[in-house]
């Protein structure tokens, strides 16, 4: 059983989405603000993390930048009642995973809910595959898929999950060329449409954590007019556990 938790201060979206939820054969847990918020998701390692943007304190942009600057890779998604390009894009950058605008529609938030999990879950099972779940590694570069974990001179990089499923995915097929729209569709599906231009931004910021160069990249190569490739130089070795 999936575990989904909620940060927000309105009760009245704690016990719609507790509902919903337990309808559909779901664990939850929620706080109504960030410090109970951090100590919760600490005890209860929730599989998804439901958060509202305007929180009292501090607020949810800032929330999940802390989250994920502990290095927790939880898949998270912004509730909020904005839903302008400005705002998303700060979610965005924040580390979020996706964005739902309220008041929501429950089919479409339980899609997103079902659709991050199963990503998170399903990019280690399929770099497990093709690389036996162990290391790829070139350089100073090193990408553990079995811990969602990148490493650059021995220190880990604080890349989004987004990001990492994006090298991860490129990694398990080093020296294969995708397009964008095939990125995309790997790292939203076709459910949630695609985003290719996005991907874009998304390979600028992987760059600026990885690459000692980025306007010079070693790693995360652009193949002009087709798309992106990881060099095919890439050593894989297998985890012994």
């Amino acid at each position: 059983m999936f575990k989904v938790m909620l940060i927000d201060d309105e009760e009245i979206i704690h016990r719609a989405i507790e509902k919903l939820l337990l309808s559909k054969n779901y664990s939850y847990c929620g706080a109504t603000d960030g410090e109970e918020g951090m100590r919760i998701l600490s005890d209860e390692k929730p599989d998804l993390l439901l958060l509202d943007v305007m929180l009292p304190g501090i607020n949810g942009f800032d929330l999940c930048k802390e989250i994920r600057e502990q290095g927790r890779r939880i898949p998270i998604i912004f509730l909020s009642a904005k839903n302008d390009i400005v705002d998303k894009s700060i979610g965005f950058k924040a580390g979020g995973d996706d964005y739902v605008t309220k008041p929501f529609n429950s089919t479409e938030l339980m899609l997103r809910i079902e659709a991050n999990i199963r990503r998170h879950k399903d990019t280690v099972e399929f770099a497990h595959c093709l690389n036996r779940g162990g290391i790829a590694a070139i350089g100073s570069l090193e990408i553990h898929f079995d811990k969602y974990l990148v490493l650059v001179k021995g220190e880990p990089v604080a890349l989004t999950t987004k990001e990492f499923e994006i090298v991860a995915f490129l990694a398990a097929n080093p020296g294969k060329v995708f397009t964008r729209d095939q990125i995309s569709e790997y790292i939203w599906g076709q459910a949630e449409g695609k985003d290719s231009n996005s991907i874009t931004v998304f390979v600028r910021k992987i760059r600026e954590k990885i690459e000692d160069n980025p306007s010079e990249p070693k790693y995360l190569l652009t193949v002009q007019r087709v798309g992106y490739k990881m060099t095919d130089s890439f050593n894989h070795t297998e985890r012994s556990n």
